[in-house]
């Protein structure tokens, strides 16, 4: 019986420079590989700006058109609120697949990552307040180790902020004395609501009309928001509080639409 014959030679240093140059192979597809995927993100990422662009030129083109014509129908606000949904989801697609442009770009050398043409962003309102951290100086100099350091200015990066929103339930005591000379009660009045029986505070009735009329979110959205942020209200009691609520606001209406119809 033969023995098997080994494709390998017996010499240490052949078998070396085998091994270095089949490395090399793989580094070279490797790299290869990389930059393929840089080439395909990249290729990607152009697309979804291009769609982002193409559907915020037709919102924009629709917009004008509005204007220039006038708002001829509650088909038109529903097609202008759809574009405005898909122009959302499209300048996210953009913005993820440019970050995975750049993630794919830094392993390879010879593709370049692709950028996007961004809006300009405006500086943050003034009237915002503002919380200075002061990140603490060092004490000697990081490349020389020396201690003599003297200020030569700041660099200041904002990062705007949220604060949630959070709840609270309001309890307004109202003791009760007894008279020892007629041995009658007396009690001070209940708090004012705006609302007959009413239990919600001018606030959240002003931000649950707010948010039904002029951000046209529904009662049923609204009590999802609420039971989330661990407070469920039933959408026929947030109803009750909406009714409520226009009812006593008709005198305001009213009086407002005297203002109108009399203006010349």
């Amino acid at each position: 019986m033969e023995a098997a014959v080994s494709p390998f030679p017996d010499d240490a240093d052949v078998l070396k420079a085998l091994l270095a140059k089949a490395l090399q192979k793989a580094e070279e597809a490797e790299q290869r590989t990389a930059a393929v995927e840089a080439q395909l993100a990249n290729a990607r990422a152009r697309e979804n700006a291009t769609e982002a662009m193409i559907a915020h030129l037709k919102l924009q083109i629709a917009r004008l058109r509005r204007e220039q014509y006038g708002a001829s129908a509650e088909r038109t606000e529903r097609l202008l609120a759809q574009m405005e949904l898909e122009l959302e989801d499209l300048e996210a697609d953009a913005a993820e697949d440019e970050l995975a442009a750049e993630a794919a770009a830094t392993k390879t050398a010879t593709v370049s990552a692709f950028e996007r043409k961004k809006p300009v962003r405006k500086p943050f309102p003034e009237h915002l307040p503002r919380e200075r951290v002061v990140v603490p100086a060092p004490c000697a100099c990081p490349a020389c180790g020396g201690s003599r350091l003297s200020r030569l200015g700041e660099d200041v990066t904002e990062t705007i902020e949220v604060i949630p929103r959070s709840w609270k339930v309001i309890q307004t005591v109202r003791e009760k004395f007894s008279c020892r000379d007629c041995e009658k009660i007396a009690q001070p009045p209940a708090p004012f609501h705006a609302t007959p029986r009413g239990w919600a505070g001018p606030s959240f009735l002003a931000m649950l009309l707010f948010d039904k009329y002029g951000q046209h979110q529904p009662l049923h959205r609204q009590a999802e928001r609420f039971a989330s942020e661990g407070v469920p209200l039933s959408v026929s009691t947030l109803a009750d509080q909406i009714g409520a609520t226009c009812q006593a606001l008709m005198p305001v209406f009213h009086l407002i639409e005297a203002h109108t119809l009399a203006a010349e």
